[in-house]
């Protein structure tokens, strides 16, 4: 049988050079979505270093202002311009610090903790927070209590001793005392692994621009689980842990020493 010219046409496959072209096009289109994410990726990472720094120069500033820490300070309706709802909270004892363990559960916004944004954004210092929320409003990210830019939201808060809830097991106890901001995943949960906001190398790269880049020392520890698994923020247990840098999990949070 003769094959017509439409036949012999259809069973014309792709040539060599017309495969190469395909899988260079594949290539180059695989390699720019990679790039893209990790500048998206690096982008959160700078955000994140500039927030953290912005907020501690925030918490200075209101303290060079008004005297005293955010939500800490007494009769802050009359100190503070339209200061009223959350932001006057009129049960602070003024003692310097801001009352709250950070990391630790709290259900509303009514208490200094929750208070210090509030006042921090009614004074102008920061944005992203609404100062005028009902007082027995729940912590929200992105309302009564700032969304982290990496995802997630913040907590703040005094720690006697630095026993700070869900650090990885070698950084438990040898914290110093003093104020924190905690970055992790919902901002109004008690700290645990569960409320990780971020990858092991994320944090690791914050922790490194700010700090010693350790995750079990400095004035930047690690919030999550230590060891070698899979869902595991740091590498070992003792307290010359390493971020676990190659996880691509979300498995760690970040304590952050602010005012010294």
């Amino acid at each position: 049988m003769v094959k017509t010219s439409l036949q012999k046409s259809s069973e014309k496959g792709f040539t060599l050079v017309e495969l190469a072209i395909v899988m260079i096009i594949i290539g180059i289109l695989i390699g720019g979505v990679l790039k893209g994410q990790e500048l998206i990726n690096n982008a959160q990472v700078q955000a994140t270093v500039a927030q953290l720094k912005g907020i501690d120069a925030a918490v200075a500033t209101f303290r060079d202002m008004y005297s005293g820490m955010p939500g800490d300070i007494r009769n802050p309706s009359d100190r503070i311009p339209n200061c009223s709802n959350s932001c006057n909270f009129t049960r602070a004892d003024g003692n310097g610090r801001i009352g709250g363990e950070p990391g630790a559960a709290y259900s509303s916004i009514a208490n200094e903790n929750g208070a210090a944004w509030a006042q921090l954004s009614a004074a102008d210092v920061i944005t992203g927070v609404n100062p005028d929320a009902p007082t027995g409003t729940a912590p929200s990210p992105g309302d009564t209590i700032p969304e982290g830019e990496i995802g997630g939201g913040l907590q703040v808060g005094f720690s006697q001793r630095g026993n700070l809830v869900g650090l990885t097991s070698g950084g438990a106890g040898n914290a110093r005392g003093g104020h924190y901001v905690l970055l992790d995943g919902s901002g109004d949960q008690q700290a645990s692994p569960a409320t990780a906001s971020m990858t092991p190398n994320q944090a690791e790269r914050i922790d490194a621009k700010l700090d010693d880049g350790r995750p079990n020392a400095g004035a930047i520890r690690a919030m999550g689980t230590a060891g070698n698994g899979d869902s595991d923020c740091a590498n070992g247990t003792g307290t010359n842990d390493i971020y676990r840098g190659a996880a691509d999990g979300v498995n760690c949070g970040l304590y952050v020493r602010i005012q010294g």
